[in-house]
């Protein structure tokens, strides 16, 4: 699956991506995230990229320009495989099952807006917003990679098991109580930690009464 990112700051990503799961994906070519500095669009020496906002205010907002050059050089065609999404405070709030949806496209195509906002124009380019949640980062970038490393551990190949993935917290939606499951605590040793010991039956090897004791444990929210 392709990734591409649309930031002024693409630097600040580089870390992220280039540790740990996402970047040992990368190397076995599951997936692929590319980084575009918008600033690259801009047209005066000084690649500026935004100015005040039209009617006053706070602040500065990106321009149109730049962010549609970017866009346009990186996917110059429409294709049903590939979907543009804006990171926004308007967009829909991003869930496990949201999550479970995008992974099914091929390409994903993220715009991490900064300052104030980005240009309200840029709607007319979009197929959909996403939002983190009722909370204001200083920028897109961090909502961006969220939603890359969420979609990029549902890919095979990606987290080691297959199970580490399927029986997580916000694996099973119940349509009834409109909730998601949230997994059991998990422990590891020692087995005993200041006053704090694990649960006997962990210890006890008898993997019905385990199974038992994971099933209470497993909550709903």
């Amino acid at each position: 699956m392709k990734f591409d990112i649309l930031t002024i700051f693409p630097e600040s990503l580089d870390s992220y991506f280039g540790s740990s799961i996402l970047k040992r994906a990368q190397d076995k070519k599951l997936i692929d995230i590319k980084l575009h500095d918008i600033r690259q669009a801009a047209t005066d020496k000084r690649k500026t990229v935004d100015d005040t906002p039209y009617g006053g205010g706070p602040g500065m907002v990106l321009q149109i320009e730049p962010v549609y050059k970017t866009l346009k050089k990186v996917y110059p065609r429409k294709n049903k495989k590939t979907r543009v999404i804006l990171l926004s405070p308007r967009g829909k709030t991003l869930d496990q099952n949201e999550v479970k949806r995008l992974s099914k496209y091929k390409r994903l195509i993220l715009i991490a807006g900064h300052y104030e906002a980005i240009d309200a124009r840029i709607d007319h380019f979009v197929d959909e917003k996403i939002s983190l949640g009722n909370f204001i980062l200083t920028g897109g970038e961090l909502a961006a990679t969220c939603v890359v490393d969420s979609v990029a551990r549902l890919l095979p190949g990606v987290v080691g098991k297959v199970a580490s993935v399927k029986d997580e917290s916000f694996s099973e939606f119940d349509k009834n109580s409109g909730q998601f499951n949230i997994e059991y605590p998990q422990y590891t040793r020692p087995e005993k930690f200041k006053s704090y010991s694990v649960p006997a039956v962990l210890l006890s090897g008898h993997h019905g009464q385990i199974k038992e004791w994971r099933a209470k444990q497993t909550g709903r929210r």
